[in-house]
């Protein structure tokens, strides 16, 4: 399960041979969520504040999950996201 990010308590990953679309996960302590990388839909529970915070950098770096998709399902490599400043 390749990390690409962690900020503030959140841990953003994806994992290796995943099924389409493309998408990402998220823990937040016991909580997770899967977000679809194309159109932003969320499946899971997330505290509202932590959901915020995910959204906001998922819409600062919809461009590099996607080609971390790409990466991860072709290659096996996939490069590290900055985090939520």
């Amino acid at each position: 399960m390749p990390e690409l990010c962690r900020f503030l308590g959140i841990v953003i990953f994806m994992n290796f041979n995943d099924h389409n679309p493309p998408h990402f996960h998220a823990n937040y302590g016991d909580f997770e969520i899967i977000v679809e990388i194309g159109s932003g839909i969320v499946e899971g529970k997330f505290p509202k504040r932590a959901l915020s915070m995910v959204m906001e950098w998922y819409e600062m770096h919809q461009d590099d999950l996607m080609l971390d998709w790409e990466l991860i399902k072709t290659t096996g490599e996939f490069n590290k996201i900055p985090p939520l400043e």
